[in-house]
């Protein structure tokens, strides 16, 4: 049927075929549903494995590469329990950015089967209840939580990168890499800056040690910060900054980005940030910083590029 036919033909359809085409199209449901729907499928031993009271210690844990359990989604779950993980996942993110996540992913690490998850707390079928869905591997952490984890973006500290190609230390310009875009926008910024402002925002040590858990560290309230204050940018450059905040979550879903920014507007807006770079690990000496972060008393979201991408979240009420 050519293209004029087939629109003939669509044309005349009557409103109970039409309507019979509606009931049968999949209804979409978000990732806390779908994690209810996940744990109630689960066997009494896979829930032994993989289940865990609310609270637990594991449950705040973020890493680069870890396992929060040793059990592999492609040889742990059935083939149905593992296309529940894969949507879960799947809609944590902006489906216009997903499939460049799934990219990382299979890249990363051959698949989404090679990654591991734990549930926490004990959901209801509707997706109520306080609980959390967890999964982990090479350059992820990401959570979803229906809100349990009170005062947390992201259902509390997250990580995400990418490691484009087969060498550990990616070019100057990280060809293909799907989160470099958000450092080419930091350097807008620092591009921006004044001498002075460039001084003062422009580092030599990197200000992180990556240690589980501790990299997303928030700083104690007597605490002082390095870099520039984002309140002492001009007009144009904290649009700039605006743009840079816009980037960071482009990759997550709505609910989350419209989160986060809630807390940073609770906590005082981008004029309460500090925005730093760091020369020391630059890559190639090209003057385009690898490594920056954004951070306040409520915040820490540390992009390290060298020798290739790992990212750091954690933002708190």
């Amino acid at each position: 049927m050519d293209r004029r036919e087939f629109l003939k033909q669509a044309t005349l359809a009557t409103p109970a075929a039409l309507a019979v085409g509606a009931e049968t199209k999949p209804k979409s449901h978000d990732s806390e549903t779908l994690a209810a729907t996940l744990y109630h499928s689960l066997s009494a031993d896979q829930k032994a494995k993989i289940c865990f009271p609310f609270g637990h210690a594991l449950q705040g844990k973020v890493d680069a590469n870890w396992f929060i359990t040793p059990h592999r989604i492609g040889k742990f779950f059935t083939a149905d329990q593992q296309a529940m993980i894969e949507e879960i996942f799947r809609k944590l993110h902006n489906p216009e950015f997903v499939d460049k996540v799934m990219h990382h992913i299979q890249e990363d690490a051959a698949g989404l089967g090679n990654y591991t998850i734990a549930l926490f707390g004990v959901p209801s079928k509707t997706g109520k209840g306080q609980f959390e869905f967890v999964l982990t591997g090479r350059h992820c952490t990401a959570r979803c939580d229906g809100d349990s984890v009170a005062g947390a973006a992201f259902g509390g500290p997250i990580m995400y990168g990418h490691q484009a190609g087969s060498s550990g230390t990616e070019q100057p310009d990280h060809p293909n890499n799907v989160y470099w875009y958000q450092a080419k926008r930091a350097n807008e910024v620092f591009q921006a800056l004044n001498g002075k402002q460039r001084e003062q925002a422009l580092l030599t040590a990197s200000p992180r040690a990556e240690k589980a858990t501790e990299t997303v560290t928030i700083k104690g309230k007597a605490e002082r910060f390095a870099g520039l204050p984002v309140s002492d940018m001009t007009r144009d450059q904290r649009q700039l900054v605006d743009k840079v905040l816009a980037d960071l979550l482009l990759p997550f879903r709505q609910r989350d980005t419209e989160e986060v920014m809630r807390l940073i507007r609770n906590n005082g807006g981008i004029n309460q940030l500090f925005m730093s770079f760091y020369k020391n690990l630059d890559l190639g000496n090209d003057g385009v910083w690898d490594v920056w972060q954004l951070e306040n008393h409520h915040m820490v979201w540390y992009f390290r590029g060298h020798p290739h991408v790992h990212t750091w979240v954690n933002i708190r009420a």
